[in-house]
């Protein structure tokens, strides 16, 4: 079964993605995939056609997690590290990801990422381009910054509750040009090691997301492209690249203000 979060004339609200539009649901992290609730719009819509509605990002997470070294065999060798990323950070299909200036190579990795449903358990499954500064990245060794950017983390074009997550096919796209394809089977450390290697210490609820690491290829962003990470399995996640505001260097005074100032 497919869940989006959709904004349509009336508002936002979640829906089954059906084949002629969406179907519209109470919340399903209060329900849980199992018992979803049919709701009606203020017209008395139950069904909208897909010319009506847009696709947002299909969470919105207080928590989002990272793994590190999880892309391939040889990192097995390595210890499991997670890494956090700013829940702000997240966007959905057809968000611009904006490049900061002045921070150099920035590259886009196509990733499985795990829905986290109330209880901790696992609801379902999405696809995650997880943008990384590069040059950053090896000078930044917490990754806070290297991968923290608003916009930094596309997700969706929905939760797919229905997947065996060891076996998703990865497919990054720029411009229209494959960069390569690959399985998850390939990910040094699969869906339930993670969530098991988590779990043993972070707390994790409804609608948190885990990206579980990059099978295949990456490749770096530039302005006026489009990025695209897409699955036989999960669709397509497309958005578009363009400039954004420069990034703040050492010295810059911040920009986070309380009521009555700048912070010192």
């Amino acid at each position: 079964m497919r869940i989006a979060r959709i904004a349509h004339p009336e508002g936002i609200g979640w829906a089954v993605v059906e084949d002629d539009g969406f179907d519209l649901i109470d919340d399903p992290f209060r329900t849980g995939p199992d018992d979803l609730r049919p709701v009606r719009t203020a017209h008395g819509r139950s069904h909208l056609p897909v010319s009506a509605a847009r696709l947002l990002a299909p969470v919105q997470p207080r928590t989002v997690v990272g793994m590190a070294h999880n892309t391939g065999s040889a990192d097995r060798e390595l210890a499991p590290e997670a890494f956090l990323k700013p829940a702000r950070s997240v966007v959905g299909p057809g968000a611009a990801v904006e490049l900061p200036a002045g921070v150099g190579r920035i590259d886009a990795e196509a990733e499985l990422a795990a829905v986290i449903a109330a209880d901790g358990s696992v609801f379902g499954w999405t696809l995650a381009n997880d943008v990384t500064a590069r040059d950053l990245q090896a000078t930044d060794a917490r990754w806070a910054q290297a991968k923290g950017y608003r916009t930094f983390t596309p997700c969706g074009p929905w939760i797919e509750t229905e997947l065996d997550p060891e076996r998703v096919q990865l497919e990054l796209v720029l411009n229209g040009q494959s960069l390569g394809s690959a399985s998850t089977v390939h990910l040094a450390r699969g869906a339930v090691e993670v969530l098991d290697y988590l779990g043993s210490f972070l707390p994790l609820g409804a609608q948190d997301l885990v990206l579980l690491g990059a099978p295949g290829a990456f490749g770096p962003l530039t302005a006026g492209t489009t990025v695209t990470v897409r699955s036989p399995q999960l669709g397509v996640l497309a958005n578009p690249v363009r400039t954004g505001p420069a990034a703040a260097g050492p010295g810059t005074p911040s920009p986070l203000r309380t009521t009555s100032g700048v912070f010192a």
